[in-house]
C-alpha cells in the first residue's frame, strides 16, 4: 500500500504581543465613540479611508477561500470597497479586469513604496484581526 507524504503540522496563528501604542491609536482614532459593532465597522472604514493613499501596490500574504489571490501576488489597490461590503470585515478594490475586485484587506501587505501612513493603517487593521477583535 502506498504511503502518503506527511505534512508538517499546521502552526496556529499566534496573537501578537499587546502593543499599547497601537491599541491607543485604534481606540482613539479608529473606534472612538463607537458604541456597537456597526459603529466600530464604520469607524474602521473611515479611519482606513482617510489614511490609505490610493492607489498603492500590495502583496498577498495569505490565501482566503473567498478570494482569487495567491500568496505573493502583486496587486494595485484602488480604493475601499463600498461601506455595505465592510460591515463585518474591511475590503478593498483591486485592479482586476473591469470594475475591479473586492478582496479582504487582511490578505494584503502594502509594498515598501507605499506611504508610511498607509503601511501603518494596514498594520493596525492586521493587528486588530490577529488579536481576534471583531465587530
Amino acid at each position: 500500500m502506498p504511503t502518503r507524504p506527511t505534512r508538517p503540522p499546521k502552526r496556529k496563528a499566534t496573537r501578537p504581543k499587546r502593543d499599547e501604542a497601537r491599541e491607543a491609536r485604534i481606540r482613539d482614532e479608529a473606534i472612538v465613540d463607537a458604541y456597537g459593532p456597526e459603529e466600530q465597522a464604520m469607524g474602521w472604514y473611515y479611519y482606513l479611508q482617510d489614511r490609505l493613499a490610493f492607489p498603492f501596490t500590495a502583496h498577498c500574504i495569505t490565501e482566503r477561500a473567498i478570494s482569487l489571490l495567491k500568496v505573493g501576488d502583486e496587486v494595485d489597490v484602488l480604493r475601499m470597497a463600498p461601506e455595505k461590503e465592510c460591515e463585518h470585515e474591511m475590503f478593498v478594490i483591486i485592479r482586476w479586469e473591469k470594475p475591479g475586485l473586492g478582496v479582504p484587506l487582511s490578505q494584503l501587505r502594502p509594498a515598501h513604496d507605499a506611504g508610511d501612513e498607509t503601511r501603518e493603517a494596514v498594520a493596525d487593521w492586521h493587528y486588530w484581526v490577529r488579536q481576534g477583535y471583531t465587530f
